[in-house]
């Protein structure tokens, strides 16, 4: 029982200031009691149908990306840029997002594997375990009936055939195509294809034209024969480069018979190239031209197409308005277009940076491993990320990376099973081995378990749609 002289002083408090509450007793509970009332606050995943990448760290929840699923919901285009220095996990996750994509029946990937290893191309062991023959590019090989690809297949049409062969003319040059050399190719090119019916056009069909034009292409235009050929000349020259020079056997016969391009996954080894070369951006400049004409097809097939030291691409003006046109038409094909690069400034400071800021725009996902702070800042002021992830990419450790999809930007952890791990491991040259190979069947079986230990633990922690977003 209270004192009188107290219940007199409440009494006299509550006539002058109102009612007073009373004292709250506390209340005891627990942590599993009490997370009902503080919900945990995490940005929403991207979904629960696609490819398990890892964990989110902040959150703890599986994250899964598939731009086929994501692709005109949470994604205006279906092209994907990853960077980072070496030694970050680039690779790996390149790779494990392959093999984890060709679990799907309707999956085909190509890749351009441009870093060799053991003297062949990284993606060599992943080839191996699919019983896949990598497609090797090899000048060498090729004088003794290696692999060609051919400018003028007749599977390319005649426009693709003379904007591929200008193409080449112009990263070996340097520079364009003036009126009069592109008129002397033009008219070469024309000739070749209209008189060779009973074989596959070749490049010495071209250079012969060049350096010999007919009477009757120089009538045409009214100008002199010897005009023609003088014009004609610098771009003859060029072209000699692919028939009798360092690149010769490639690209100066038929395409080679018997390239599966119904296989899931086609691997060209490019490791054999210099990489500093003039070689390499010609070479990936046919390569694709080459699959736009005869792998791309309207058959409802998702398929990915993956560039190894893309910068050679890009950072080519000429190259790059080839890819930007495939990359366009290739969004209602079912392409997606994956471009792996160390560092941003390799082509956005380069003489292609107009065509590399279309391509770049047109990868609405981007992914960044660590790079130094300076590099970090660059690449977050082109890339439109916020400040708390621009400070955060120079801390972040070999696995962990920065994911930004459309503006969807979380920081992941990337998780490699035990038996995908030896399929991706690339530094065999600085280790002495790189463990064993696993089959098939244990490969399957470690990434479904991986799978359902992800995708509960996604639902433990609330699942997509049920997480509060913050600020």
């Amino acid at each position: 029982m209270r004192d009188p002289m107290t219940a007199l002083t409440d009494a006299f408090t509550s006539f002058l200031f109102g009612k007073v509450e009373s004292t709250r007793l506390p209340v005891r509970t627990s942590t599993g009691q009490a997370q009902a009332v503080y919900l945990p606050t995490a940005a929403p995943g991207l979904g629960d149908s696609g490819v398990i990448i890892g964990r989110e760290v902040y959150s703890g929840k599986g994250y899964i990306y598939d731009p086929f699923q994501l692709y005109g919901q949470q994604l205006p285009a279906p092209h994907w840029l990853v960077l980072g220095e070496s030694g970050n996990g680039k690779s790996a996750l390149e790779k494990t997002y392959v093999l984890r994509q060709l679990r799907f029946r309707d999956r085909q990937v190509v890749v351009l594997d441009a870093q060799g290893e053991d003297g062949v191309g990284e993606w060599n062991l992943i080839a191996q375990q699919l019983g896949i023959t990598p497609i090797r590019l090899d000048p060498i090989a090729a004088n003794d009936d290696g692999i060609r690809l051919n400018p003028l297949d007749p599977a390319i049409t005649t426009t693709g055939q003379l904007a591929l062969l200008r193409t080449i003319i112009e990263v070996a040059m340097g520079h364009g195509l003036d009126e009069r050399s592109g008129f002397a190719l033009k008219v070469a090119h024309a000739y070749v294809v209209a008189t060779i019916r009973d074989r596959q056009p070749v490049l010495t069909d071209i250079v012969d034209q060049l350096r010999h034009p007919e009477a009757e292409s120089a009538e045409a235009m009214n100008v002199d024969i010897d005009d023609v050929r003088a014009w004609g000349l610098d771009v003859a020259l060029v072209l000699d480069r692919l028939v009798d020079g360092d690149l010769r056997g490639m690209f100066d016969g038929p395409t080679t018979v018997g390239i599966d391009l119904d296989a899931p996954l086609i691997v060209f080894d490019l490791s054999h190239i210099d990489r500093n070369s003039i070689a390499m951006p010609i070479l990936m400049a046919i390569v694709g031209v080459w699959l736009e004409h005869t792998w791309i097809r309207p058959d409802r097939k998702k398929r990915i197409f993956l560039v190894e030291e893309a910068w050679h691409i890009i950072n080519s003006p000429f190259v790059a308005q080839l890819f930007q046109r495939l990359l366009k038409f290739g969004r209602r094909l079912g392409l997606s277009f994956v471009a792996v690069v160390h560092h941003l400034s390799d082509v956005v400071d380069g003489a292609a940076a107009r065509e590399a800021a279309a391509i770049l725009k047109m990868a609405s996902t981007r992914t960044i491993y660590a790079q130094k702070a300076d590099e970090a800042r660059a690449t977050g002021l082109v890339l439109g990320l916020p400040r708390w992830a621009v400070e955060i990419i120079p801390t972040l450790t070999p696995g962990i990376a920065v994911w930004d999809v459309n503006g969807n930007v979380q920081v992941v952890k990337h998780l490699i099973t035990e038996a995908e791990r030896p399929l991706v491991y690339t530094d065999r040259a600085m280790t002495e081995s790189s463990g064993p190979q696993l089959p098939d069947e244990l490969l399957a079986a470690e990434l479904e378990a991986e799978e359902r230990a992800l995708y509960m633990e996604r639902h433990r922690h609330g699942g997509p749609g049920s997480a509060t977003t913050v600020a």
